[in-house]
């Protein structure tokens, strides 16, 4: 009946020299919306006249020339991919090295520690990755490059769908995927049929001339120009997140609260675009702080509840609301979010003068070193404080906190997270702590320079290990220090205002799903042509072309042959066969399958160079029997049985594999006599 071929995989046909097919390249084309590279040309301003007019005349033929050359380069996807590369490459540092933006201290130590490189980074701005020159360069052109290549390729791409599939070409067994066969039925039937058979595929499918051009896979280009719209989204979102970022970092004891506002932070980073009229108006206090942790087992130790207890409020006069805050379920305001990130102990002090007067009484935070909160910090003094003989100065007491202390151990460290057995070792200091000369100081670290040590009557260091309740007196009646048994707890809250998450999360999905369609949708096209040949007969053929290399194109022209087949079956002279679903076809004689019906890939095709089983549809001839390549019976001179049939009495050496068939011109076999035939 027919044969379907897979040639060579190229991807668009060549046409033909002798000029049969110089229609073939409108047939091929516009399967892609990728704009066609040019070489670059010597020169671009031709051939230039004599004088002054005709220099600059050259002169702006060559920049316009060289100007498009330039663009078309860089709205190619080849320079867009290595932007992307370059891109990515520059982001390495702004990961490894210090940035200024985020740990200034650590820019400093690391300047400290590598004279050489130090200011060599500096020089080339990988102290400051994301706001250098050289990487604002590379995003900007990246950034251009897309959008100088989505703007043309979408544009062509809705010309296309308005648009109809090309016709088709003259020769369509050129085409990678080809089938023909002939048959009784009218060419304007077998159009009808092919048309409808095409549009109940999902093809756009029309009829043009003598065949029907169809079309499908457009979901291709369109999830390409979806990635590459999707990467512009991420640009931008990744741009305004950067320029109007802002982070904040707040430690606050349980019973205080916070405002958010920038003198109440701690520590405080912003975009450049940032202003403090973004900030969103709230506040609130934290109530309780609850952590518990495991008690045995390997994850001794290891918290089974983090959370912490807040009322918020929206405004200045906004209604007070209760939430809890937990690990990586942040409380939302508007466009901020309050995380909870770090934990630790705020033991109670009251530090008294000579006189036994409270010079300070509060709750001051330890930052933990290890895992089971063993904290350190500083207790100061810094107003109000009179020694014996009434002068005034400033107190400060070196501090370290352990939860749960070691009996017996001598070493200051805690042994388990929990207040098991809390102490807290203080060393004191007397002097100028230093907060008076302008110079920014840790609030949770001691400053030692202008300060002296109490010593005790034998000349050593004071120092004592304090448990709750306990106090440490200062020498010659400087007054006294006691670890109240009140031991509050602290949380450590991020407050986070990054505005464009939301657009560059649905710019990574929507890449993806553009991606995938991109990658696994196949655009391909299908031509149905049905002709009358010389002897009266139509003689059907069909091709189907495709943008890339697929072994799925055969396969699916042969499914679509054997549709169309099954309402316009090969035509036989003076018999009748079945079609692919078993239905007859006039004639004068019968035939009949070995098992009733005949499979469609296997009876009626031969997809992508795979050979037609035709050892199954035996048919009876007048004079002799031979195969097509499709298994339709040939006419011959007497009647006789083919090789299939179990009750044949027929020479066995009767020929009826494929090598003895030869192809025609028009992809009909010729009648073949049969040797050996029975009268």
């Amino acid at each position: 009946m027919s044969k379907t071929t897979a040639d060579s995989p190229a991807e668009t046909p060549r046409a033909d020299p002798s000029g049969d097919d110089q229609d073939l390249g409108a047939a091929g084309s516009q399967l892609s919306t990728a704009p066609v590279e040019t070489a670059m040309p010597g020169s671009f301003g031709g051939n230039r006249a004599p004088g002054l007019t005709g220099w600059l005349a050259w002169t702006g033929r060559e920049v316009l020339g060289w100007a498009r050359w330039f663009w078309r380069q860089l709205t190619s996807m080849r320079v867009a991919l290595m932007l992307l590369f370059l891109l990515s490459l520059g982001a390495v540092p702004g990961s490894l090295i210090p940035q200024s933006g985020t740990d200034a201290l650590k820019v400093s130590e690391f300047q400290d520690a590598h004279k050489t490189l130090g200011p060599i980074y500096q020089k080339l701005g990988l102290f400051h990755v994301f706001s250098s020159a050289w990487f604002g360069a590379i995003y900007v052109m990246l950034f251009v490059s897309l959008v100088g290549c989505i703007i043309p390729r979408t544009w062509q791409f809705v010309g296309q769908l308005r648009g109809r599939p090309p016709g088709a070409p003259k020769r369509l067994n050129r085409l990678p995927a080809y089938a023909t066969w002939r048959t009784a039925a009218e060419p304007e039937q077998v159009r009808e049929v092919a048309l409808a058979t095409l549009k109940k595929r999902r093809f756009r499918a029309h009829v043009d001339g003598d065949a029907v051009a169809a079309e499908k896979g457009y979901l291709r280009e369109t999830g390409n120009l979806l990635f590459h719209l999707a990467l512009i989204v991420m640009l931008i979102a990744f741009a305004w997140g950067q320029l109007f970022k802002s982070e904040g970092d707040k430690l606050i004891v349980e019973g205080d609260g916070f405002s958010n506002t920038l003198t109440q932070y701690d520590d405080f980073k912003s975009g450049n675009l940032f202003s403090d009229d973004d900030l969103v108006p709230f506040s609130f206090n934290l109530k309780n702080f609850i952590g518990t942790y495991e008690r045995t087992g390997p994850n001794r130790g290891t918290p089974s509840t983090f959370q912490a207890d807040i009322t918020y409020s929206l405004g200045a006069y906004g209604k007070a609301e209760k939430h809890t805050i937990k690990v990586n379920e942040p409380l939302e305001i508007g466009d901020s979010k309050v995380y909870l990130v770090s934990h630790g102990y705020a033991p109670v002090v009251t530090v008294r003068d000579g006189k036994g007067n409270v010079v300070l009484h509060q709750a001051v935070p330890m930052l933990p070193i290890d895992s089971n909160i063993t904290s350190q910090g500083a207790i100061k003094v810094l107003d109000g404080y009179k020694d014996a003989q009434g002068v005034a100065e400033q107190l400060g007491f070196a501090a370290l906190f352990v939860p749960t202390y070691a009996k017996g151990s001598g070493t200051m460290f805690s042994q388990y997270p929990g207040l098991d057995y809390p102490v807290l070792n203080v060393t004191g200091y007397h002097g100028d702590l230093g907060v008076n000369a302008g110079i920014p100081q840790n609030v949770y670290q001691l400053d030692t320079k202008n300060l002296k040590q109490f010593k005790d009557a034998k000349g050593n260091i004071l120092k004592a290990q304090l448990l709750p309740g306990e106090t440490m007196k200062l020498p010659n009646g400087a007054g006294s220090i006691t670890f109240d048994k009140q031991i509050k707890e602290w949380a450590g809250f991020q407050v986070v205002q990054q505005p464009g998450t939301t657009w560059a999360l649905t710019g990574a999905l929507t890449a993806i799903v553009g991606l995938a369609g991109s990658l696994f949708i196949q655009r391909r096209r299908v031509w149905v042509r049905a002709t009358r040949s010389a002897d009266g007969v139509t003689v059907v053929e069909m091709a189907g072309l495709g943008r890339s290399e697929s072994a799925k194109l055969p396969e699916e022209l042969g499914d679509l042959a054997a549709l169309v087949h099954d309402r316009a079956p090969t035509k036989t002279d003076g018999v009748s066969t079945k079609s692919a679903t078993g239905s007859p076809t006039p004639g004068t004689g019968s035939a009949k399958s070995d098992q009733g019906s005949a499979k469609t890939d296997e009876a009626l095709t031969k997809t992508a160079g795979a050979p037609t089983k035709t050892d199954e549809a035996p048919a009876k001839t007048d004079g002799g029997s031979t195969k097509s390549e499709t298994g339709s019976p040939t006419p011959g001179t007497g009647p006789t049985k083919t090789d299939a049939d179990p009750t044949s009495d027929d020479d066995p050496k009767t020929p009826t594999s494929d090598a003895d068939t030869h192809d025609s011109d028009s992809g009909v076999e010729p009648p073949v006599p049969a040797e050996g035939a029975e009268k």
